[in-house]
């Protein structure tokens, strides 16, 4: 039986003017049953090259092949771990055969199984095999003297020298047994594969951090609400929320087919919404970049749509990809936020229910692209007058009582009436949460000045200048940059002017350099901050405003 492999490239192939390509010349063969041939090839190959010969194509019974799920996929690792083994000189547990094919089909959307399954598991044992090495020094000029008694061993027995090849044979054989014994720890000690190895291959080809699952990253979850209210202040509902819906989806126990999870958030301006996706951003995913942010008041026309998901072929702009798919196709995991969405034009939200049901979108060129690594958040002003009109008894609360709550929830539902006035049912039952933000009160807007002095703070210290700010300067920032409307961005652009501007002149006069420690009060009217700068480590200042706790707003 004659087997071709990538059997699209007989078509043509040898061709030219007054001669047959190979296809022709085996279709005779074919034609009187005197050739028994199997070829493989893609379907899109075949589609494109076979099926434009009907000649070709009728020789041949098509038998379309699916890729293998998860339990069939192991099996067929099992079958080939002995080899595997055997080329790496380790041992494979099962175990990690059985982490290999589930992390592959779940992580992998580019490739298919058993292939990407098998790559992992090789890749793998590489990777255990070459950490062996680093136990023994001396293993680089083995495996280099290793390599020359190769040559000299083949060079030998070209030359008919069957006994010094011998020699060299068994020379090499000791130096591989005595390298194998020092990276793997002694004859009777081998090199294990472990889920862990195999979780590490998937995150460096993925960049999706499943190896941290097996490792500390489980512990830190648990405590996942206080590490997002290091930079977000308040909020209890949406920090909760969050960190529910990633512990499910770290776990295992979420729905592996649709994103992590999908958030709207409502609120004011200046309360958290677009702080708590830049800590997720940072705390989960590892990186302050891991964000992709997209204002959707840019998406507001029909055309606009394929700058964001990719034009069809035949259009401008086809060979660029869109904005969103080709973002996530380049970093499988991280947030998607979606500003303002309900500016967005219609079509944008006929896609987006692809996404948050099935966590997959075709882009323009065809290629599904994998959402299912992904947070969405979108935030919204639809329906937050009604948070104005009713945040007056709300946000100046200072214990919760059952009133507030009941007035929280009848705001709460003009919002959420609000929302289904400007959005579809199918739309918003696609949604994980609905969050509506409340307003900062007074002392958690004093955390919030307290966390921009930290911020400020930490600039300092890599200069080695020291920051202390009183209490007293605090609280004349929060009584002057308190803003019921705009919420801590007044808060943020008073530091700026009054504590940011003057150090930068100091610093531009050097009279504040390295080694020195500045103090900030309020002068003795009231009506502005002084600076007292004094030389000192840099280092040992620190700032007299207590760490922020997590509060409900």
């Amino acid at each position: 039986i004659l087997f071709i492999d990538e059997l699209h490239m007989i078509v043509g192939a040898g061709g030219g003017e007054g001669a047959m390509d190979a296809a022709n010349m085996l279709k005779p063969a074919l034609a009187r049953g005197e050739l028994r041939a199997i070829g493989a090839t893609t379907l899109d190959e075949f589609r494109s090259r076979i099926e434009r010969d009907p000649a070709l194509e009728r020789r041949f019974q098509p038998i379309y092949v699916k890729q293998p799920d998860v339990a069939t996929t192991t099996d067929i690792l099992r079958g080939l771990k002995s080899r595997y083994e055997q080329h790496h000189d380790l041992v494979i547990g099962d175990d990690a055969i059985v982490a290999a094919a589930t992390l592959a089909d779940r992580y992998i959307s580019d490739r298919f199984m058993p292939d990407k399954a098998i790559d992992v598991m090789d890749e793998a044992g590489s990777k255990v095999r070459l950490r062996g090495f680093a136990k023994d020094p001396d293993a680089p000029r083995r495996v280099a003297r290793i390599r020359q008694l190769h040559e000299l061993e083949d060079k030998a027995a070209l030359e008919r020298d069957y006994e010094g090849a011998m020699r060299l044979r068994q020379e090499r054989l000791s130096i591989e047994q005595e390298l194998g014994q020092a990276t793997t720890g002694g004859p009777a000690s081998q090199s294990v594969v472990t889920p862990q190895d195999v979780a590490e291959v998937v995150a460096k080809w993925t960049g999706v951090p499943v190896a941290n699952i097996y490792s500390e990253e489980a512990t830190k979850l648990l405590d996942l609400e206080a590490k997002l209210h290091r930079r977000v202040v308040g909020q209890d509902e949406a920090v909760i929320a969050v960190a529910d819906a990633l512990r499910r989806s770290r776990s295992g126990l979420g729905d592996g087919k649709r994103p992590i999870g999908t958030f709207l958030f409502l609120g004011p301006t200046g309360v958290g919404k677009t702080e708590l996706a830049k800590a997720l951003a940072e705390f989960v995913f590892d990186a302050d970049d891991a964000l992709l942010r997209l204002d959707m008041s840019e998406y507001m026309e029909p055309h606009t749509v394929s700058r964001l998901f990719g034009s069809p072929p035949g259009y401008v702009g086809f060979d660029q990809g869109g904005q969103l798919t080709e973002a996530v196709r380049r970093r499988p995991y991280q947030v998607i936020l979606f500003d303002e969405v309900e500016k967005a034009h219609p079509e944008i939200f006929n896609a987006l229910l692809q996404i948050l049901d099935d966590g997959r979108l075709t882009d323009g060129h065809g290629r599904t692209v994998d959402f299912r690594n992904t947070i969405i958040i979108m935030t919204s002003n639809v329906g937050t007058s009604g948070i104005s009109l009713h945040a007056g008894p709300l946000g100046f609360r200072t214990t919760g009582t059952g009133t507030d709550d009941s007035r929280y929830e009848e705001m709460r539902t003009r919002v959420l009436d609000s929302l289904k006035k400007a959005f579809r049912p199918e739309f918003l039952n696609r949604i994980d949460e609905i969050l509506v933000f409340n307003r900062l009160t007074r002392p958690q807007l004093r955390h919030v000045v307290d966390k921009i002095a930290r911020d400020l703070h930490a600039r300092l210290e890599a200069k080695q200048i020291g920051l202390t700010i009183t209490d007293a300067a605090s609280d004349w920032l929060l009584e002057r940059g308190y803003d019921e409307t705009f919420g801590a961005r007044p808060l943020k652009r008073l530091v700026q002017r009054e504590i940011e501007n003057a150090l930068a002149r100091k610093a531009l006069a050097n009279e504040l350099v390295a080694g020195t420690a500045v103090t900030v009060d309020v002068a003795s009217d009231g009506k502005s901050l002084t600076f007292a700068i004094e030389p000192g480590s840099g280092n040992g200042a620190t700032i007299t405003t207590p760490v922020p706790q997590p509060q409900s707003a």
